[in-house]
């Protein structure tokens, strides 16, 4: 019982992070990575599809994504749905082809940029300490049932803390890593 409460916690931990490098890799840093255009949706005869499933996303060079759509008529529906993200890029259109060129980060959106990145750092510790409660909690109850001793608890907690510390630090490193790539010119 303890070791799946532990086991759960683990996993439960790890998706946290999984979901803090999932959010982070949305936020534009100053080169192009194809996973930039992850969440952008482009209406598909009539269905919102995901870009990478209707066109194939490459780099141009350092700074330029290249977006070459599967099919002419698209062109017009992705220009748009870049547009409309929340990335603030202007894409290019030549012919099938569109090119969105990054723009470089002024130092001020690269500030704004960080308190985002350690806003979802936090968020991501709160999330793995709630999860920490939860297990916990789930040893208290197995104490008050009797299914557990009190030593027994104790040593739970104490490596249920442990893992804590392990996916809070994991969480800092992860956030120091994507402002150094931010600070980055």
């Amino acid at each position: 019982m303890i070791e799946d409460i532990k086991k759960d916690a683990a996993a439960r931990m790890a998706k946290s992070i999984d979901s803090l490098k999932h959010d982070l890799v949305k936020l534009r840093t100053g080169r192009a990575h194809t996973s930039l255009l992850d969440h952008v949706t482009v209406s598909y005869y009539g269905s919102e599809t995901p870009l990478n499933q209707v066109a194939s996303i490459t780099i141009g060079d350092a700074r330029t994504l290249v977006v070459t759509p599967w099919e002419k008529n698209l062109v017009p529906a992705i220009e748009k749905a870049i547009l409309a993200s929340d990335l603030g890029l202007n894409p290019a259109t030549a012919g099938t082809v569109i090119r969105i060129p990054l723009p470089p980060l002024t130092e001020e959106r690269r500030r704004d940029l960080i308190k985002l990145v350690r806003q979802e750092g936090e968020n991501s510790r709160v999330a793995v300490r709630n999860i920490r409660r939860e297990a916990n909690a789930d040893l208290k109850e197995l104490l008050k049932e009797k299914d557990i001793t009190e030593d027994e608890e104790r040593r739970a907690q104490e490596a249920v803390q442990k893992l804590t510390d392990k996916y809070t630090g994991e969480v800092d490193k992860v956030v120091a890593a994507k402002e150094a790539e931010l600070l980055e010119i």
